[in-house]
This record gives structure tokens, sequence and C-alpha cells, in this order.
């Protein structure tokens, strides 16, 4: 289960990534929205919600690991930054779609997806622990 959340963290970064890039590209250029970039930002929110739940199960799973006396760093890190740095990235994600679908003007539209992908997709990168990392290295037992 851990490596299925190792490998679908790169599929969420990378469909964050796209569907911000585009709808920046499009706020800025104030062109309109064109179906496949309507596409990647629910493909994106999809992904991120999928990814919320496996990550869940997985803590289910591991529940106790995280609440013993004696955790490590990586449980400290894994119980309060992670876990709070992605689910705080995943709701301002879906809000910015959910208020994206609401707007009226086009522009506004892809304003809204651009800054809350953008501030969401930091959030993740910030709260990934990536191997190069102390904590990463920690961590390292089932993951890419």
């Amino acid at each position: 289960m851990i490596f299925v959340h190792s490998i679908l963290r790169y599929a969420v970064l990378f469909a964050v990534l796209i569907a911000f890039l585009v709808n920046l590209r499009g706020w800025l250029m104030s062109r309109p929205i064109i179906v496949w970039e309507r596409s990647a930002t629910i493909i994106a929110m999809v992904l991120c919600h999928v990814q919320l739940v496996v990550g869940l199960a997985l803590y289910g799973m591991n529940a106790k690991a995280f609440h013993d006396d004696d955790a490590g760093a990586w449980q400290r890190f894994i119980l309060h930054a992670h876990i709070g740095s992605m689910v705080l990235a995943i709701v301002l994600i879906t809000a910015g779609r959910m208020m994206s679908k609401r707007s009226n003007d086009e522009r506004r539209k892809q304003m809204l997806i651009a800054l809350t992908y953008g501030a969401g997709l930091l959030l993740m990168l910030y709260a990934t622990p990536w191997p190069v990392t102390e904590i990463g290295r920690l961590f390292a037992k089932g993951w890419l």
C-alpha cells in the first residue's frame, strides 16, 4: 500500500502542475477555457482525493505507530506536517475547483484555479518526504 501511495504521488504532482500551468497561461493570456484544460483540473482533483484516501488508509493501518511514546522524527513529521499540509492542500484544490465552477467569468475561473492549485502544489512539495531529505532517508523503506 505504501508503494501505491508513493507511485501515485508522481501522478498527483504532475496532474496538479499541468492544471496549474494551463490555467495560469489562460488567465494571463485572457483565453477561454478549453475542454481538455477543464478535464485536467478535474483529473488533478480526483487524483488528489484518491491519494488522500490511500494515505488515510495507510495511517489507519499504522495509527498505533504514530502515537507511541517513542515515536521517531519521521513519525512526528508524518503525523503533523505531512498529513496536515496534504489535507490543507487538497482542501485548497477542491475549494478552487468548486469556486471556479460557480463563477461566470472565464478569466476569474482560471485565476481561482491557478491560485489555489498553485498554493496546493507548493504545500504538497513542502510536505512530501523526498528521498534526498533527512526525513525521506529515514522513511525510504518501500517507496520511490
